[in-house]
Parts: structure tokens; C-alpha cells; sequence
């Protein structure tokens, strides 16, 4: 089950530089190699020019969980399909230059597992990804160069995290996606900005569903349940109240 404060970032195969190892011995167990995570590498979570950010993972962020945790393996993020695990050994994790470096035993014994092998050998499997929550970020503004103009967009330094489980993934993009409004909605509800969460949330109302405690404002005045209005009815007026002071403070 995903934690409600649970973010996760994906990688294509060839950022990821995934590797499967031949046979190692008679239970058929190959390796895998790659990283589930770079360093210093900017990374569009959602849109950052509207209801997004940039993001980029700091070296060391792994730091702590690695020396604590007990991260996963798996397929999909799915929790039934276990590969490898850091305390059964069959699972080594570790920082390097390029970001949090992967190293698993594949034991074909578990057909989920064979199966595995033959989609990273024909490229169905595409991607890895880490699930993750944030401890320490940081956030500033920064500008960014578009056919439009200079514009300004949010830039996120994740210095500390901790890590549940790593996986390969069948689909490693996801901007625009319903995944992608989830890292942004999570990563703003956790900064605890009510304006900047306001701003994204007016472009993308989806985002009201991350926010950890409703706005204290919403519990008053015109942003108050009138009586006899529907969830959605009084969501659609408080929409309308955010789409305003959007435009107020543009």
C-alpha cells in the first residue's frame, strides 16, 4: 500500500544504465545492475512553468536511510512482487558519483523474477524508479529561457530522504500523468506553502486532494460549506476563490 507522504521519481533504462548479468551458478540466479537515482541531474516534476517544479536530488541523500533502512526490490512497486531485499543480502545499495547505485541477485526460482529477466532483456521493462519520503529540501526560484520569454519556475533540492523500496518500472514517464500531479501535490502539501500550493492548486484542482490539513480560511467567511451545498459544489466555489487570488497575485 502507498504511504500517503510516499513520492516517487523514475528513471529511463539508459539514464538508469541497467545492467542484467549472465548465470551465476545452477539456481539460475543472474544480477542486475543500475542506479535508481542520479545526483545534480534537473529533473520537470509535472509542469514547472504552471502547476510544477523542478527538482534535483543532492549527493548524500542516501546517506542515513542506507546505514538504517531496509529498502526492496521490486517489480512495478508492487509489494507482492519482492526480487531482492537489503537484509536477506540479495540486495546492495549504495552511493556513488552517478547517484544511488543498484546491485540485486535475480533468482529465476520465483517466475514473477523470470519473468523480469526476459522483459529487461526485450525492453518491455523501461525504467527504474525509487518510493521514497522526503526529510530535508530546499527550495528556491530560478529562471528558465522559453520561446516566450524568461520565465521564473520553482527549483526543489532533495538533501535527505527515506528510502522504501526501489523497482523496474514499465512506464518511467510520467509528466503530466496522474503520478506526476501526485509527486507535485505530496512535495507542496509537505512544504507547507499555502500560496504556492494555492497557486498550483488553481491551475490543477486535483492537487486540493494532497493537501495534509484544509486551508484555515476555508473554515470561515465565503469559503465556508453554505448550507444545504455538496462536497463538490462547495469544492467548485473554493476553486473559483483560488482561481482569483491566482489572478491577483500575477
Amino acid at each position: 500500500m502507498t504511504r500517503s507522504n510516499e513520492e516517487r521519481r523514475d528513471l529511463a533504462l539508459a539514464t538508469a544504465r541497467v545492467q542484467v548479468r549472465a548465470v551465476g551458478d545452477e539456481q539460475a540466479v543472474r544480477g542486475f545492475g543500475g542506479h535508481a537515482a542520479v545526483f545534480n541531474q534537473r529533473t520537470a516534476i509535472g509542469n514547472p512553468l504552471t502547476w510544477g517544479f523542478y527538482e534535483e536530488i543532492a549527493p548524500g541523500a542516501f546517506t542515513k536511510t542506507l546505514s538504517e533502512g531496509d529498502a526492496r526490490f521490486l517489480v512495478d512497486h508492487d509489494t507482492r512482487l519482492v526480487v531482492s531485499r537489503v537484509s536477506a543480502g540479495s540486495l546492495r545499495l549504495a552511493q556513488d558519483q552517478t547517484g544511488l547505485a543498484v546491485d540485486a541477485d535475480l533468482d529465476t526460482r520465483l517466475t514473477y523474477v523470470n519473468d523480469l529477466v526476459v522483459n529487461l532483456d526485450l525492453r518491455n521493462i523501461t525504467g527504474m524508479s525509487f518510493g521514497f519520503r522526503t526529510v530535508k529540501d530546499d527550495w528556491e526560484t530560478v529562471a528558465v529561457q522559453t520561446s516566450e520569454g524568461d520565465m521564473e519556475a520553482e527549483l526543489r533540492v532533495i538533501r535527505e530522504v527515506q528510502l522504501f523500496e526501489v523497482s523496474a518500472v514499465t512506464f518511467p514517464a510520467y509528466e503530466g500523468t496522474d503520478a506526476a500531479l501526485r509527486s507535485v501535490g505530496v512535495a507542496l502539501a509537505a512544504r507547507g506553502d499555502a500560496a504556492a500550493f494555492d497557486r498550483r492548486a488553481a491551475i490543477r484542482p486535483e492537487l486540493l486532494d494532497f493537501r495534509l490539513e484544509p486551508d484555515p480560511a476555508s473554515t470561515r467567511g465565503s469559503d465556508a460549506t453554505q448550507p444545504g451545498e455538496t462536497t463538490g459544489g462547495r469544492q467548485a466555489r473554493q476553486m473559483e476563490l483560488l482561481a482569483a487570488r491566482y489572478r491577483l497575485a500575477r
